[in-house]
């Protein structure tokens, strides 16, 4: 099969993803280990959503080419404003806008669709998740616009955007490994719950951090050289 070599790229980018997400959120914010597991991080969420979207194509999986797309959306934003050293926007900004804007629209007419579906799907898939994926991107779009119509974001906000879209990047992925494919990995992995505890704990992450982003009174030097 064709496809073959870049399934096994998209299965080690995958692998590579979650371990670097786990040792990022390990390391002190700033250091020398966390930017090094979060440029591997990067790196390896972009190949595994740019391979996944292609492999999704092949397959007519209209989910997980929307779901590709914007995870690697997420995390392309997320390390552009890491990597900004000045508050200002630019015409990065207003192309990755247009992402989360095409996502909102194919999602909110194959939602109606499956709504009005006599099988309640459309394209195989439910109204649920074109839901939730539309909601994610709507909820990005007005991020993106917001940032665009002040010129930019600084302090807690540029931080708060970073970790959100990185952390729910994760999220996607994590999900689709650990709850999408549960007959990969041992019984007692989906017995106990762990498959449950590991694709959501990003989310939890996202929630702690972002806490102390709001009322921990951080400074933004150390994700300024975070990714660097």
């Amino acid at each position: 099969m064709s496809s073959s070599p870049l399934l096994l790229f998209h299965i080690c980018a995958g692998t590579v993803g979650m371990l670097a997400g786990f040792a990022a959120v390990s390391f002190q914010k700033g250091s020398r280990w966390h930017r090094v597991t979060g440029n591997a991080f990067v790196v390896s969420m972009l190949g595994l959503s740019a391979s996944g979207v292609y492999l999704a194509l092949l397959k007519h999986q209209t989910g997980n080419v929307l779901g590709g797309a914007l995870t690697f959306y997420l995390v392309a934003t997320a390390w552009g404003i890491a990597r900004r050293t000045e508050t200002h926007t630019g015409p990065f900004d207003w192309g990755a806008l247009l992402v989360p804007v095409a996502v909102v629209a194919v999602t909110l007419n194959y939602g109606l669709e499956a709504l009005h579906s006599p099988t309640g799907l459309s394209h195989g898939y439910p109204v649920g998740p074109y839901l939730f994926l539309g909601s994610v991107a709507l909820l990005a779009a007005a991020g993106d616009i917001r940032m665009i119509a002040l010129g930019g974001v600084s302090g807690a906000k540029r931080i708060a955007r970073h970790l959100w879209r990185m952390c729910f990047a994760w999220f996607i992925a994590s999900a689709s490994i650990f709850l999408a494919r549960p007959h990969l990995f041992p019984i007692v992995l989906r017995k106990t719950g762990t498959l449950y505890f590991l694709s959501f704990l990003p989310l939890l992450l996202m929630i702690f951090w972002l806490i102390r982003v709001r009322f921990g009174n951080r400074k933004d030097g150390p994700l300024r050289t975070a990714l660097r």
